[in-house]
Formats: C-alpha cells, structure tokens, sequence
C-alpha cells in the first residue's frame, strides 16, 4: 500500500482504537509513576481526531497529521498533549503537501516529529521518557530507509519494532524527567506510559500499511 492520505488517516484511526483497546494499560502504567490519566487523555484525545477528520477529510498525509496535531493540543491534557502535538505538527511540517510519502520522507518525518518531542519536553535518551521510544524508532528508519531498496513496509516495520524494544527498555530505568522524576528510585521497575503509547502508535502504521 501507498503511503498516501488513505494511508495515513487508517494509520490514525488505528492509532485511535489502539489508545482505546489499551486504555486500561496506560492508565495502569502511569499509575505506577505518573497521575493515572494518559490512557484517558490519549483515548479521549484521538476519538476526537477520528471526528475532525470526518468532519474534514485531509487531502494530503501532511494535512492529516496537522489535524492530528492541533487536536492532540487542544483534547489532551498534561504534558502528552503538547508532546504528541508538537510531534505530529514537526512530521507535518516535514512532510509538506507530499501527496505520497518514500522511506526516506517517511524516516524524515520521524526525526522531525523526534526532534520535536525533544524540543518540547526537554528529555533525552535514558531519561525514561516517549524519547526512548523514538529515538530508536528514528535511528532502525533511517537505516532501513537506506538499505531497504525503496520497500516503505520495511522502514515501518523497523521503527516499529524499535519503537517497542525502546518503550520495553524502559522498565529498569531511574526517571530523570517529568512526574515519575519525582519517585527516584521507585521509578524503576515500571515502563513509561508516553514511549508506550509511542510505541503502539508507531505499530498502527504499519498495520496501516499491511
């Protein structure tokens, strides 16, 4: 399948039944460390992207992921709002009025939305945050995007999959940001809720794809 706007707002829309079948997950996981409403919040705030989108359908990839972006701000409280914005608003940004994304857009986009998150919440690798979740992500798409001879599955697949062993190398780690800083060392042993999700969302684009 073509990474085009079909493309992308199934990508979304799965995103949105992913926040909603693992809503319980997130609330649970920041409730080890956080104050228990990310599942909440990205539920809430990606059925509301499913109804902007209805109500105007993106002509282009970018459009649907500016859409994302300002809803994201404007439905998601806490620190995940602003974050995941500013991550779909980079991507959007990048991507342009592109009518259909290649492994090397698709990887630039990532490291545009990465480099937002980052810009934004002030984290690092290591810090316990959705950065180790990108991070990875971003570094096996680029790789993937110059070695995978054009096939724009692969590169989905590989940020994906980076993207989960990224949110899963969370678990042992001291927060160093945000809420959960605030445990110390009883952060440890709990994954974080934003790589998470990070990492489900990324998933869902590839089942887009599939």
């Amino acid at each position: 399948m073509a990474l085009d706007v079909t493309w992308a707002v199934k990508w979304l829309t799965l995103s949105a039944q992913a926040m909603a079948e693992h809503r319980v997950e997130l609330i649970e996981l920041d409730r080890a460390i956080g104050d228990s409403d990310h599942g909440e919040n990205m539920d809430r705030g990606f059925q509301a992207v499913l109804d902007k989108l209805a109500e105007a359908p993106p002509q282009t990839p970018g459009a649907a992921l500016k859409l994302t972006a300002m809803t994201l701000m404007s439905k998601v409280g806490g620190a995940a709002g602003p974050l995941y914005g500013t991550a779909f608003l980079r991507a959007a940004t990048s991507l342009g009025d592109t009518a259909e994304i290649d492994p090397a857009a698709w990887a630039g986009a990532l490291a545009a939305a990465r480099d937002g998150i980052v810009a934004r919440g002030k984290a690092e690798s290591g810090d316990k945050t959705m950065v180790d979740a990108w991070t990875p992500a971003v570094e096996a798409a680029r790789k993937a995007a110059l070695d995978g001879n054009g096939d724009v599955l692969a590169v989905l697949v590989a940020a994906a999959e980076a993207a989960e062993a990224g949110a899963v190398a969370t678990d042992p780690m001291v927060a160093r940001k945000g809420r959960a800083s605030y445990l110390g060392e009883r952060s440890a042993g709990h994954r974080d809720p934003g790589a998470a999700s990070s990492a489900l969302i990324l998933r869902a684009a590839v089942g887009a794809a599939a």
